[in-house]
């Protein structure tokens, strides 16, 4: 008996362990299971709206016209009269050059002068013929014009009123392949060289306003014109050539200023979320939106952007009009997740 009292108590004593360790697994799992909440999220339905198309490019101001002041042949250099950032104005003189040559001349044309005279005094009183007279004609007008031409060649001025923009040599030197100064026009307008990539060539058009923005000019906006849009394409950029027109009062837009150009290309029907529901991926420069569906559950749709409007985004592709978003309660959020949304 005593034997069969030990047993009892003995399976007794392992049944009410066994017993309470099933219950304590079973509160432990509940209380895993309560601890385990839904994120809370926020979110906004988005619409499709009419996006201005607007184009921004890159661009380096240049002079509306440019002449290379540069002798017709090479010649040593005497003076410069001016330096680069100086304005000049047409036909003032620039650069002067040795004249030994011009002296020369002058001496042969004066030679020239003297036997011309001599031979018409001698026609007049029938002591000479025409035929000299002629012959020391033609000469004569060769003489001048050889003299004009290196006068040209001695005195440089400029042929338009501007602004010097290079200077490549120094009094002394010898000219040869460049230009001794250049001047650029930066009145009444200068222009802008742009390359505009092939998808939007077809909506750029001749006379077509744009807006010019300098770094130099911080908070001040010009207006500009399309003047020419070049035929041909780069075959290395795949893009063409565009010249934007600026006027320019007061001369403040100078040659080597950086621009951007932004042009308005009609609009387009995109749909449009706020900026606080775009996630940026960690590592990449790839965008998400978190999509909310059937009423508990996101997904994690990589979206294209187009330009930002004020607090908002376009959104090219991975969005579609009237779809939910989550704006905000995205840290505990992954592909698939479900979630308690805030009313």
């Amino acid at each position: 008996m005593n034997r069969l009292t030990l047993a009892a108590l003995v399976c007794g004593t392992l049944a009410l362990a066994s017993c309470s360790k099933n219950a304590s697994e079973t509160e432990a799992e509940a209380t895993g299971a309560q601890a385990e909440e839904l994120p809370i999220v926020r979110t906004g339905v988005v619409h499709a709206e009419d996006v201005p198309q607007l184009k921004s490019y890159t661009a380096t101001i240049e002079a509306e016209n440019l002449n290379n002041i540069a002798p017709a042949s090479p010649n040593r250099i005497k003076t410069i009269a001016v330096e680069v950032g100086d304005r000049v104005h047409r036909g003032q003189k620039l650069v002067t050059l040795d004249s030994s040559n011009a002296d020369q001349l002058r001496i042969n044309l004066e030679q020239i002068e003297r036997e011309y005279n001599r031979a018409v005094e001698l026609l007049n009183i029938g002591a000479g013929t025409q035929q000299a007279v002629d012959q020391l004609k033609a000469q004569l007008d060769a003489a001048r014009t050889q003299l004009s031409n290196v006068m040209e060649n001695t005195v440089l001025v400029s042929p338009i009123t501007g602004v010097v923009t290079a200077r490549y040599y120094d009094p002394g030197d010898m000219t040869g392949g460049q230009p001794v100064l250049t001047v650029g026009q930066l009145s009444p307008q200068v222009k802008v060289m742009i390359n505009v990539s092939e998808n939007d060539l077809a909506l750029v058009r001749r006379g077509m306003p744009v807006e010019v923005n300098f770094d130099a000019f911080p908070g001040e906006t010009f207006k500009g014109t399309v003047a020419r849009v070049y035929p041909t394409v780069d075959s290395a950029t795949r893009t063409f050539r565009v010249e934007v027109s600026i006027a320019n009062p007061g001369e403040r837009i100078l040659p080597g200023m950086f621009g951007r150009v932004e042009f308005q290309l009609g609009t387009q029907n995109n749909v449009v979320v706020p900026d606080r529901a775009v996630v940026k991926q960690t590592g990449s420069g790839n965008k998400y939106v978190y999509v909310l569906h059937g009423g508990d559950r996101v997904s994690y749709n990589r979206v294209e952007l187009g330009r930002r409007i004020d607090d908002s985004y376009e959104v090219l592709s991975g969005v579609a009009d009237g779809d939910t978003v989550v704006v905000s309660g995205q840290s505990r959020l992954a592909d698939g997740v479900r979630v308690e949304v805030m009313k």
